[in-house]
């Protein structure tokens, strides 16, 4: 009895301490700034406010009423593309205009004691505590209406929490949360049949599991995003091997390298057409307050650090960060290029492209969905924006709205964007995975846009000049220093 009363009172304990524990993370701080004042190229940055807890503002998702479509700027028209999709996350447009989605979400946490706990609850107030669904899906529009008909699921075996996919030439790429696979496929095809072939492990599981992929422009390299595995390396720098970064693998010798590391967690990916650069959307860090630090979009140079865990936004130090900090990052830490708002946790990144019929206010630019605070007061995100850039690919002003809130004013969310892609008529494809939606928007009144013209003379100004051989520089001085798995 003695054994049995322990155990009980052990338990109470326990659940005293995490109600105690989420309340005071419901409590919280409140942010002094707008979202817009905490964005663009030279954004506003307070001192840090140390959070003993972070501040919590988990929006539940209730999802769309029968006909309810969020909210979308002048001229733009949104339809559902298709529906009834189990947690749909990543889009990815094939050469023949087939769309597919992976249905995914994060991989069992292991995260034990009270703040297991915690994080239990916090994901499911938030929709993020179903199982991974791991399905490869194929969306066709085969009557060119805007709605995809055609909906068939291609892969399941194989498949842990996917992410990112890629395509070239008779061979389908997909990224787990732990490794980067290779298939056959036939374009048109309702399968992917035989075994993948594994390319690479990446670092598994932790806090962001997310591995966003994408290929040169050549077809021989694969980029991936692989985000960090704490908030600021609290677990050491040990758990942060090969993290924090994205790594390029050359598919013509099969080997692999980090090509650029102190992002906390990239995700979306794409080229830049008028400058040619790879760019990322990167989810900064938290418990500094509702006003630090924000998200942002960058280019992504060989060899660039961007500071994580010791900086960010170049000159600010984080002085909770107990690990030593590489001697030279202070210099090499590069500013970001245009910030996205504090906690806004920026996901998919597609740039305008010809053929796209959004109308001419988006013509030259970057479009972005920001899936959602669950750290906030105000809650910031929930959104799809734009980006305006200059002749030279360069981001000016400050995000444009294209779909408006998908909050309810009621602390409530209908749905969480999370990725943006072409649809095959030139409309943009929004996945909604907690409602289980794409969304199809268009400006039915434009044409086709034209070609974008790329920019022949220099871009972004480099911020550091690397000596020698950039790429050297980097492998050697760096990667041993900073992250031994980059050799």
């Amino acid at each position: 009895m003695t054994l049995l009363r322990n155990i009980g009172i052990a338990l109470l304990v326990i659940l005293v301490v995490a109600a105690i524990a989420i309340a005071l993370l419901l409590r919280g701080s409140k942010a002094e700034l707008t979202v817009d004042e905490v964005s663009g190229t030279d954004p506003t940055l307070v001192e840090p406010d140390n959070e003993w807890f972070p501040t919590i503002r988990v929006a539940e998702p209730v999802g769309w009423a029968k006909g309810e479509v969020p909210p979308a700027a002048k001229g733009l028209e949104v339809a559902r593309f298709a529906e009834g999709l189990d947690h749909p996350r990543v889009l990815y447009r094939l050469p023949n205009g087939d769309v597919l989605v992976t249905l995914t979400n994060s991989p069992p946490r292991d995260v034990g004691g009270i703040q297991g706990l915690v994080m239990k609850y916090l994901m499911g107030q938030a929709g993020a505590g179903v199982p991974s669904p791991n399905k490869l899906v194929l969306l066709r529009d085969s009557n060119d209406d805007g709605r995809a008909d055609v909906q068939k699921t291609l892969r399941e075996a194989d498949l842990d929490s996917p992410s990112g996919i890629a395509y070239r030439d008779g061979k389908l790429y997909i990224a787990n949360h732990n490794a980067l696979l290779e298939f056959d496929y036939e374009l048109g095809s309702d399968k992917v049949i035989g075994s993948p072939r594994k390319l690479m492990d990446l670092p598994g599981g932790g806090n962001h599991w997310m591995r966003n992929i994408i290929l040169s422009p050549d077809g021989e390299r694969i980029y991936v995003a692989v985000g960090s595995s704490s908030n600021i390396g609290e677990n050491g720098m040990e758990a942060e091997e090969g993290r924090a970064a994205i790594w390029e693998y050359d598919l013509t010798d099969d080997s692999k390298r980090i090509y650029a590391t102190g992002l906390r967690n990239p995700n979306g990916l794409a080229w830049n057409p008028m400058s040619g650069e790879l760019w990322t959307t990167v989810n900064e860090r938290d418990m500094l307050g509702g006003d630090l630090v924000p998200d942002y979009l960058t280019n992504v140079p060989i060899g660039a650090n961007y500071g994580w865990p010791w900086v960010y936004y170049k000159n600010e130090f984080d002085r909770r960060v107990d690990a030593p900090m590489p001697n030279f990052l202070s210099e090499y830490a590069r500013y970001p290029e245009f910030a996205l708002g504090p906690h806004v946790a920026a996901l998919g990144l597609v740039f305008s492209s010809e053929g796209n019929r959004m109308g001419e206010r988006y013509g030259r630019g970057a479009f972005i969905a920001r899936h959602g605070s669950w750290n906030r007061k105000p809650p910031s995100g929930y959104d799809v924006v734009f980006v305006r850039f200059d002749e030279r690919g360069n981001p000016l002003g400050k995000p444009v709205p294209v779909l408006g809130s998908f909050l309810n004013g009621d602390g409530e969310t209908r749905g969480r964007p999370t990725w943006v892609e072409w649809a095959p008529d030139g409309g943009l494809l929004v996945s909604d995975d907690t409602a289980g939606i794409i969304w199809h928007v268009i400006d039915p009144k434009a044409d086709p846009a034209p070609a974008i013209k790329r920019n022949q003379g220099k871009s972004l100004d480099p911020q550091v000049e690397l000596k020698g051989d950039p790429r050297e520089a980097f492998t050697d001085e760096f990667a041993r220093e900073f992250n031994p798995m980059g050799n």
